[in-house]
């Protein structure tokens, strides 16, 4: 672990003192378009981040506030998964996080169990076809079991982090037959979705 860079970071976080401030930093920075997955240091450096780095810079600001650093992987069908990093008040879930839609973001942390977590975002969550494509979500993923390779500020590309998500427990939303009867979005909740996306970001549906 590198000490100097670690006390960069923290100095860096120390304006982003709540979950809400962690959530309006994130907002105010493009959406990282690239296939490169940052450290939570060079997300501060660049100020850009995609769902991952944008999660995992999350998962490091809340830990600096005393919350475990902690993400949940949100699993989709035809459409990107999305990743949020989880904290726990007087014990409901909220969440904080980075996306390319202006509806899959910052969660108050009412939610009672993670699966209600997820169901928030279930009727907000759809690609470009207008199709509703959440599908599970993971059990939270805490991210110190990789301080071991200096995640927080390290310049390697982190993209083997988002590689562990796959191989966690996912837990179903909907049944396979419910999915088949899900509507599209209507048009007023889609364009508000997508105001002001970074098109080159978002996946292209099949």
């Amino acid at each position: 672990m590198n000490k100097l860079r670690h006390m960069e970071l923290s100095e860096l976080l120390k304006p982003l003192n709540s979950p809400v401030k962690i959530q309006e930093f994130l907002d105010s920075i493009p959406y990282n378009s690239t296939k490169r997955t940052l450290s939570p240091l060079l997300v501060m450096k660049e100020r850009m981040a995609h769902c991952m780095d944008g999660g995992m810079f999350a998962a490091a600001a809340l830990r600096r506030l005393g919350y475990l650093p902690l993400i949940v992987d949100l699993t989709a069908e035809n459409d990107d998964d999305h990743i949020i990093a989880v904290f726990r008040e007087a014990g409901c879930w909220g969440a904080v996080a980075k996306s390319n839609t202006t509806v899959l973001r910052f969660r108050e942390p009412v939610y009672r169990t993670l699966r209600e977590l997820a169901m928030s975002y279930f009727d907000l969550y759809y690609n470009l076809n207008g199709q509703k494509s959440l599908r599970s979500y993971s059990r939270a993923i805490d991210l110190s079991r990789f301080d071991d390779r200096d995640w927080e500020t390290t310049g390697e590309d982190l993209e083997y982090i988002g590689d562990h998500t796959y191989t966690m427990r996912h837990y179903p939303l909907i049944t396979p037959a419910q999915a088949k009867r899900l509507n599209h979005v209507p048009k007023y909740l889609y364009d508000a979705g997508f105001a002001g996306a970074d098109i080159d970001g978002l996946y292209k549906p099949a």
